[in-house]
């Protein structure tokens, strides 16, 4: 029997400050994040985009590491919590960089490297290469992918997601004022639509030039918003349903008529 599909799904995800260049302090908190979700029963935390880091950096390429570096040190801190970790980190490939988010199961293992898609802007474009493929794997005994930021504000990644039966996305986020709508309504309105499960961890507070705004969420595939954070540091945890009511959740991606293009 899968206890987890039997008894529902904790996930939990942590919204915060950079920390300005200090991976070890990153660390820290990812450590004390990721046990006190462990404590509370969740089997998912996830940590904003690049949070390893500092998002808004002129450093990044010195302070990136490879994906193998990275999810050794996660592998410790997710064994010791028993709660798997979602966390974005600037991922070194040879020379090239890329803007990317990993999760590590309760027991260490490596489920899944995302690499963004969507690049936002032009100092991102000239900072980061794209990812060019989704990452989906198994986690708590349902099936998951990651999107960073930008990327689940796109209807089509979603859409796709899905069809590959996707119930969870975990959404690193750097999201910055005077964007807030994406938050509030955007994130909530992608999960109803497409009848999915979207964990939205942002940073929160200053960096260098930018403002970032917080408003975490995790909204539900049935259109509710189960925990929802204001612009202050804090961890936000919630229970997904073991079967959601099939009356509650979006027909749209069977329901769908496409238009004709007029002669």
């Amino acid at each position: 029997m899968n206890i987890e599909m039997e008894t529902g799904l904790g996930v939990a995800l942590w919204q915060a400050g950079t920390v300005a260049g200090v991976r070890e302090e990153a660390l820290k908190q990812i450590a004390r994040g990721a046990g006190a979700a462990g404590l509370a029963g969740a089997q998912v935390i996830v940590f904003p985009e690049l949070f390893v880091t500092g998002y808004q950096r002129d450093d990044l390429d010195a302070l990136a590491m490879s994906c193998e570096e990275m999810a050794a040190r996660l592998a410790l801190l997710a064994r010791d919590a028993g709660c798997a970790i979602c966390v974005g980190y600037p991922e070194r490939v040879g020379e090239i960089l890329f803007n990317s988010a990993l999760c590590v199961s309760a027991t260490g293992a490596l489920l899944g490297n995302h690499r963004k898609i969507q690049l936002y802007g032009p100092a991102e474009a000239a900072r980061f290469t794209p990812g060019d493929g989704y990452t989906v794997f198994e986690l708590g005994g349902r099936r998951a992918a990651i999107l960073i930021c930008y990327d689940v504000e796109f209807a089509p990644h979603v859409a796709a997601l899905k069809a590959q039966g996707v119930e969870i996305i975990l959404a690193p986020t750097a999201a910055m004022h005077p964007f807030e709508h994406v938050g509030a309504h955007v994130v909530p309105a992608m999960a109803a639509n497409h009848a999915l499960t979207i964990l939205y961890a942002n940073l929160c507070g200053p960096e260098a030039d930018l403002n970032y705004f917080g408003s975490s969420v995790i909204a539900g595939p049935d259109g509710k918003v189960l925990a929802r954070a204001g612009s202050a540091p804090c961890m936000l945890m919630a229970t997904l349903e073991a079967v959601y009511d099939p009356a509650t959740l979006s027909t749209q991606l069977n329901d769908f008529q496409p238009v004709g293009e007029a002669g």
